[in-house]
């Protein structure tokens, strides 16, 4: 029984250890910096996570919620001996609290969880395995930030939990992810730009590999929302 357990743990592992494909692959930092109750946010954005669309809206003049999601399919073919993809889906959803301050800057906090599914395969001389693992995601994220009507810059710091699991198999990660966003544009519609790492608080102890840098570009379309 136990070699039977040890077989069926193999091709989990070497995905998430030999796999040329990042088994996690943050998703955009969605960093709305809201003003106003009825104030929607509406986005996508395409980067190293693939395409991630994006929303917020503040229901009251404090209290915000936003849902996320990132399509990822990316294969690579290099080698007649060496063949990998990474295909994900990931979705999210979490309330927050913000709060203006002086001047146009902005403080926000937002917390929440989310599930997904990751395909891949890795395959040369030795070995060919190909699994099908689910993900769960707890995040915390706290922003600060300043907005216009021309320019919006956000530093965000996004605290992970995230759990990959294969039948009776897991592992864990806790990382940090700062990220800094920059939306440029009209008062309604702006292209908004970010870049951000990821870095495991618990390396020694997790099994999976991960895309250490975050970089995204997009458009953002804003409604409601009362500029001063």
């Amino acid at each position: 029984m136990r070699s039977e357990r040890l077989i069926l743990q193999i091709p989990f592992f070497l995905f998430l250890v030999c796999s040329c494909a990042p088994a996690y692959v943050p998703n955009r930092v969605n960093t709305p910096l809201l003003t106003n109750k009825g104030e929607l946010q509406v986005s996508v954005s395409f980067g190293t996570s693939g395409i991630d669309p994006q929303v917020a809206y503040a229901l009251t003049d404090n209290i915000g919620l936003m849902a996320n999601a990132s399509f990822l399919d990316n294969t690579s073919d290099e080698s007649s001996t060496s063949y990998s993809f990474h295909k994900h889906f990931f979705i999210e959803f979490g309330p927050g609290y913000y709060r203006n301050l002086q001047n146009g800057f902005k403080f926000e906090t937002f917390t929440g969880v989310g599930l997904g599914k990751i395909n891949g395969e890795y395959d040369n001389i030795l070995w060919t395995s190909r699994v099908d693992v689910k993900n769960t995601r707890f995040f915390l994220q706290p922003s600060f930030g300043y907005t216009s009507k021309l320019l919006d810059i956000g530093l965000s710091t996004r605290l992970v939990a995230v759990s990959f699991r294969q039948s009776s198999e897991s592992n864990t990660g806790i990382l940090i992810e700062p990220a800094i966003t920059a939306k440029l544009g009209w008062d309604h519609v702006k292209i908004i730009s970010q870049i951000g790492l990821a870095y495991p608080f618990n390396e020694e102890d997790i099994s999976f590999v991960y895309q250490p840098v975050l970089f995204s570009l997009g458009i953002q379309g804003n409604f409601g929302k009362i500029f001063k």
